[in-house]
């Protein structure tokens, strides 16, 4: 490598010196303009011009904006400054991590003796030997050689001191972990929930020795699976320990699990085996990088469970090279079916017995193109299960994906059945977006009916739950197997009875509607002209408290708040929605949380809304394009504040109008001047028409509950004619 390389210094962006500061990227803008003194550029462009960390680190500090560097934010930045990039430093990060951890004295002892040009000149050497010692000879973490560590000197020390303060292990979670959320379009990642849930799926039928995902990526399924064996050998040595010693030994659930992994992306699959080897250091962990269709790097094995997320609606698989390929058990794949090759494969890479769980999307249970195969998978009792989870499980999020759980057919294969489960519940309304669902439910619901069917064969029906079939009532023309189209529906709105019920309910609502329902009583010929101020004027006088919403994350393992959505505002409805689980680059990020009298605004759509918070909805977090005014009791009424907001007139003059979309600014609402006394007055008033309003809502879906109810009983033979 040039000498120049190597001495090119750690770069850094606009929007890392703000992470630095802890600013917005509008300060750094600032102190460009009005510093003579800031750093000049040594890199980037125009428009997103790179600095010298150094520099700007000594910079920040002589300005009194910056006491040090958070350690963990100066490698982050050494990471992304990199010459060679940030793949290829983390890389190298990781594995000096994997030193540090499995060889402590000797990192130690190396990074004590030497200089910087010693130590990237020895590094290479010992590396290697801890990589294949730990990951095997046929490793993918390529490319550290004397030359690549040569510009990366401070990066390793300044790594071997993460992990002596936070640990290896928690330190590369760390890095991975905002590299990952730094590249969201470079990777397709599977979430926790539906990795631990087909982890779960798959260890049902017991401990798995071996685990194998073909299509890794950053190796969220095989995580879990060493998480779930951990799980299960903890809990067996606690029943071994109620049992007496003398009984026999613990059985073979002690052996540590083996993983194997496979993906094709180079750079993935090394990050992806340090992260395995450095999270699961009691597992044997063997990662390749190849395409795993054409090139498989683990033609012999046959795991205990494979695990897969393949790559969806993928043309270019292999069609054409691969018209011979043994793993073809079931059928050739049609060249639009890629889904039913990685199915396909999972079977091949099975020992008899053992359980494939892979996510797929939801048309491979129904497309024409594929019912020869599936046909061929139900008569050989290999397709065991489908499940269809809700929207928002996995990318693409407006999908509601599938699991297949398969099992390879020994000598004497089960009966033909399938069982098929809808973990997804009722269709989410217009506030539920795209939350994350709600894993509890979904994990109960799918592996209850998994565990139940696979011990006794089949399982009770429970109408629009789940149901298992005779594979030979699936063999028709089209041999769909999509849960939807086998699972009767639940009875209509619950039942007569429960029609009734919404009967009377909306009967005792539409009296309640017609005694609050508002009299226009007279006023001024005129409209009043009271003197006016803003939002924005009363934020800054202290008389209220401006937050905008959208901030927070759920912190791993806790409880969470439930988030206020704009749906919910518009619609009047409970808090809906749920906070983003908190990233592995960092700790959970504190929501904004409600209190009763606060009054939120929606931002966006154009729309004349305001609603004030009650008991009931204080301590929910404020969701996206919400704005939450928090009024001084003392100054302001939050009834006479929120009803003013609503003004049409008043919403048209603080709104601005883009192509698309009509956006609020809440700062630029006005309202009038007055007493204490003449607000509540007002206020009063306007709490009256917000209960009339609540009313008229209440009316109308119990109205829409009831119809919808009587035609589901009429066509379905539960409510007769008469």
């Amino acid at each position: 490598m040039p000498t120049g390389t190597q001495d090119r210094p750690t770069e850094v962006t606009a929007a890392g010196i703000a992470r630095l500061a802890g600013v917005g990227r509008a300060a750094v803008s600032n102190w460009r303009r009005r510093h003579a003194d800031f750093p000049k550029p040594v890199g980037g462009t125009e428009t997103s011009p790179a600095f010298a960390l150094r520099e700007i680190e000594q910079w920040l500090r002589d300005q009194g904006k910056l006491a040090e560097v958070p350690l963990r934010e100066r490698v982050w930045q050494q990471l992304v400054g990199h010459p060679a990039g940030a793949a290829a430093a983390l890389r190298q990060a990781g594995a000096v991590l994997l030193l540090a951890h499995d060889r402590p004295a000797a990192w130690q002892q190396l990074r004590a003796a030497a200089d910087d040009a010693e130590l990237t000149g020895v590094l290479p050497a010992v590396l290697d030997a801890v990589l294949a010692a730990r990951l095997g000879p046929g490793h993918p973490v390529r490319g550290l050689t004397r030359e690549a560590l040569a510009p990366s000197a401070a990066l390793v020390r300044a790594t071997g001191d993460l992990a002596a303060a936070d640990g290896a292990a928690a330190a590369y979670d760390f890095l991975l972990g905002r590299h990952l959320d730094a590249n969201p379009r470079q990777y397709t990642l599977t979430p926790p929930g539906p990795a631990a849930l087909m982890a779960e799926l798959a260890a049902v039928a017991g401990p798995s020795g071996t685990v194998l995902d073909p299509a890794c990526g950053a190796g969220a399924l095989l995580a879990a699976a060493r998480e779930r064996s951990a799980e299960e050998s903890d809990a067996g040595e606690s029943d071994a320990g109620e049992r007496d010693a003398g009984e026999g030994d613990a059985g073979e659930s002690d052996a540590p699990v083996t993983l194997y992994g496979q993906e094709a992306d180079a750079d993935l699959a090394a990050l992806t085996a340090l992260r395995l080897a450095l999270g699961a250091p009691d597992a044997q962990v063997r990662v390749r990088a190849a395409d795993t269709l054409r090139a498989d790097a683990f033609p012999d094995l046959a795991a205990d469970a494979v695990l897969v997320h393949p790559p969806f609606n993928e043309r270019n698989w292999g069609h054409d090279e691969l018209a011979y390929d043994p793993r073809w058990e079931y059928g050739f794949p049609a060249r639009t079916e890629s889904e039913l090759a990685w199915v396909q494969h999972a079977l091949a890479r099975l020992r008899e017995g053992g359980t494939a769980v892979l996510l797929m999307p939801p048309a491979a249970a129904s497309r024409r193109s594929g019912r020869r195969i599936r046909a061929d998978l139900l008569r050989r009792g290999a397709l065991r299960a489908v499940i269809a989870l809700p929207a928002g499980a996995a990318p693409p999020n407006g999908v509601p994906l599938h699991l297949w759980v398969l099992r390879k057919p020994g000598t004497t294969p089960p009966a033909p059945q399938l069982l098929v489960v809808d973990a997804a519940g009722p269709a989410p309304g217009p506030a539920a977006g795209r939350d994350k669902p709600d894993w509890q439910t979904v994990r109960t619901t799918a592996v209850e009916a998994w565990r139940t069917f696979d011990r006794d064969g089949g399982i009770e029906e429970q109408p629009g739950v789940r149901r298992s079939l005779a594979a030979i009532d699936l063999l028709d023309d089209d041999v769909d197997l999509a849960p939807a189209r086998h699972l009767p529906p639940p009875a209509a709105a619950g039942g007569p009875a429960e029609l009734a019920r919404i009967r009377e309910r909306l009967t005792t609502t539409l009296a309640r509607t017609t005694a609050l329902t508002p009299r226009p009583d007279g006023g001024a010929a005129g409209p009043a002209r009271w003197p006016l101020t803003t939002v924005g004027e009363l934020a800054r006088s202290g008389a209220l408290v401006l937050r905008a919403g959208g901030a927070g994350t759920a912190p791993a393992g806790g409880a969470a708040p439930a988030v206020l959505t704009d749906h919910d505002v518009i619609g009047g409805d409970a808090p809906s929605g749920t906070l983003p689980e908190a990233p592995a680059s960092g700790p959970a990020e504190e929501p904004v949380l409600l209190q009763a009298g606060d009054v939120v605004v929606p931002v966006l759509g154009g729309g004349a809304v305001a609603r004030v918070t009650d008991d009931s909805t204080a301590g929910a977090a404020l969701g996206r394009n919400l704005t939450l005014l928090r009024p001084d009791p003392a100054a302001l009424d939050p009834w006479f504040l929120a009803g003013f907001l609503r003004g049409t007139a008043n919403n048209r003059q603080a709104s601005s109008y883009a192509s698309t979309a009509t956006r609020l600014d809440v700062r630029r609402l006005q309202l009038p001047r007055l007493p204490l006394a003449d607000q509540r007055r007002y206020g009063q008033r306007f709490r009256d028409l917000a209960a009339f309003e609540g009313a008229l809502r209440l009316t109308a879906r119990l109205g829409e509950q009831l119809v919808q109810g009587l035609h589901d009983g009429l066509t379905d033979g539960s409510v007769t004619p008469d």
